[in-house]
């Protein structure tokens, strides 16, 4: 028992840190994107945009899965004290990146002209291209190291590199394009940033972890074992991840065929504010996956529908508003940092996290608890069926409508698949989504973007107070709603309290909505307990003298009205 608290600890300290570092680093990158939005021009963003196109289509094909195997090869060895075996896999690993890195990396050199050309037909984009073709080798090393470190449940060190690179990105590429580079100095930025990174995780992994391994000569028989041994376990996981990703990155290069660079540059800074949305499904995320993974579908199912169903509803309660709140203030949030700059950039938004409501249905808690019960084949026909509907979808759409084609396709593709996926869930399980909670809570964030909206409309101001006027009036009317509808009980406060109370500053932030939810209810119950009080006092007071029943009693006796009473 006490060696199973100390493996919960660990897990739950590791994880809180790498959180950490990912919102710390998001938050970095989030200002940086913001000050290059300031000074760079649409085009320029635009072909920004369209140069990392090819390299981040490459690294699609960089892991092959090994990112996952190391993870769980490492962390398996540690627990087994099997030291020898610890450096056979870190340096299978390694090599492997280093090798798909490298080729990758040619590759991209050698097809940057002929991508930048005929297919995107914007030669003027080519040697950007080549220039963020270095990213990948040294994302390879990163992204390796990153899977060591978590293995060996180093998570500080993974946090270390995570702010390196989005504060090095963070200083350079708004200092390079206030200098007036453009593009290139964008582009230069981010280079430097991942090249940086990567050097500086490689370096951490020898003198923090490596080094201190026991010392053994490792032969290469024993590496391409090793190696063998990892990719049979991530080449299945990679698969998924190819088809997903490939998929975003096939609307990419239409896009970039197709749409106008300037439009780009509008839809880049959309998606760079739809980023925010991430602080709230990745705690979501933190908790769901593991807490799936504990759980025995076949001993026991109620659990299993318990939890599936309460994720649900917490998923919905905190990602239905957020996302609706961005969809009515987008106006106001790019006005007020860029201005009169961007104009498109709002209603691009607005229609861009149009998905990010999807998961009020169940689609988040779908896919941890897919990849949780190990359900990856399912995971991947549904990718595939995606696929096939987006990639002709894609052909029809963008190039005619443009970036709200774009974004129709990113939408109507994953609807099939989703419906499909929550229906198998639902007959190989027997849990679904409780939607009666979901549409409560959908309500209850529709009232408040509409009032919101409303208001927005009438009342004049600069942006910034209209964004501040307009978050505190959502909020406010959100607040008031939920409790009052019954979207939120006061077992929902505690649960919530409970699944978050790991969290350090989240679950201080987390206290104050649910604090003022709880004073609302607590409202809400007293006048309801009031009420029926009120009504039956003349019917007890004549029954305590009479009791004969009255006409239109209907024979009830007086031990029925209390129990009614006490219900409410």
């Amino acid at each position: 028992m006490d060696k199973a608290l100390k493996m919960g600890r660990v897990s739950a300290t590791g994880s809180f840190q790498l959180f950490i570092g990912k919102v710390l680093s998001t938050v970095i990158m989030a200002v940086g994107s913001i000050m290059v939005g300031i000074f760079i021009l649409e085009s320029d963003y635009g072909l920004y945009a369209i140069a990392l196109i090819p390299a981040t289509t490459m690294l699609l094909f960089q892991d092959w899965g090994t990112g996952s195997a190391l993870i769980k090869s490492c962390a398996n060895l540690r627990a087994a004290n099997k030291e020898d075996d610890l450096r056979k896999t870190i340096v299978a690993g390694l090599t492997f990146n280093v090798a798909t890195g490298i080729a990758l990396t040619i590759l991209s050199l050698l097809t940057a002209s002929f991508i930048a050309s005929t297919i995107f037909s914007k030669p003027e984009s080519a040697y950007l291209i080549t220039i963020v073709s270095i990213n990948i080798l040294f994302t390879a090393l990163f992204t390796a190291s990153q899977s060591i470190f978590i293995g060996f449940e180093r998570m500080k060190l993974s946090t270390v590199t995570l702010i390196c690179q989005a504060t090095v990105q963070c200083l350079l590429s708004p200092l390079l394009v206030y200098l007036g580079y453009g593009a290139l100095g964008a582009l230069t930025g981010y280079t430097v940033a991942y090249t940086a990174s990567g050097i500086i995780a490689v370096t951490l992994l020898y003198f923090t972890i490596f080094r201190k391994l026991k010392p053994e000569r490792i032969h290469k028989a024993d590496i391409l074992q090793t190696l063998k041994s990892m990719l049979t376990y991530g080449i299945p996981l990679a698969i998924t991840t190819i088809i997903s990703g490939g998929l975003a990155q096939f609307y990419s290069f239409i896009m970039a065929a197709f749409v106008d660079t300037a439009m780009i540059g509008n839809f880049r800074i959309a998606t760079n504010f739809a980023i925010l949305l991430t602080f709230f499904t990745a705690p979501i995320s933190t908790v769901l996956f593991p807490a799936f993974s504990k759980l025995d579908p076949q001993n026991e199912p109620q659990l299993l529908k318990t939890v599936f169903t309460a994720s649900v509803k917490y998923t919905a309660l905190f990602l239905a508003p957020t996302t609706m709140a961005l969809m009515v203030l987008s106006q106001p949030i790019i006005s007020t940092i860029y201005g009169d700059k961007w104009l498109s950039a709002p209603f691009f938004l607005t229609l861009y996290v149009i998905t990010n409501l999807f998961p009020i249905l169940g689609t988040t808690s779908k896919n941890n608890l897919l990849t949780a019960l190990g359900e990856t084949k399912m995971l991947m026909k549904l990718n595939i069926l995606t696929l096939c509907i987006g990639m002709p979808l894609a052909f029809l759409l963008i190039p005619s409508l443009g970036i709200p084609g774009l974004i129709a396709v990113s939408i109507v593709a994953v609807v099939p698949s989703m419906i499909i996926g929550l229906y198998w869930i639902w007959k190989r399980y027997g849990t679904k989504a409780e939607l009666r909670n979901s549409a409560k809570i959908f309500l209850a964030s529709a009232l408040a973007a509409t009032a919101t909206y409303l208001f927005l409309n009438i009342f004049t101001a600069t942006p910034w107070i209209m964004l501040a006027a307009g978050v505190t009036l959502f909020i406010a009317i959100y607040l008031l709603t939920v409790p009052l509808i019954g979207a939120i009980n006061q077992t929902d406060i505690d649960n919530l309290r409970s699944m978050f109370s790991g969290l350090g500053i989240i679950s201080k932030m987390l206290e104050i909505p649910l604090t003022i939810i709880q004073k609302i209810l607590n409202v809400r119950s007293i006048s309801i307990n009031k009420s029926p009080k009120k009504n039956l006092q003349p019917n007890h007071h004549r029954n305590s003298h009479d009791n004969k029943p009255r006409s239109g009693s209907g024979n009830i006796p007086m031990e029925k009205p209390r129990r009614h009473n006490n219900l409410h």
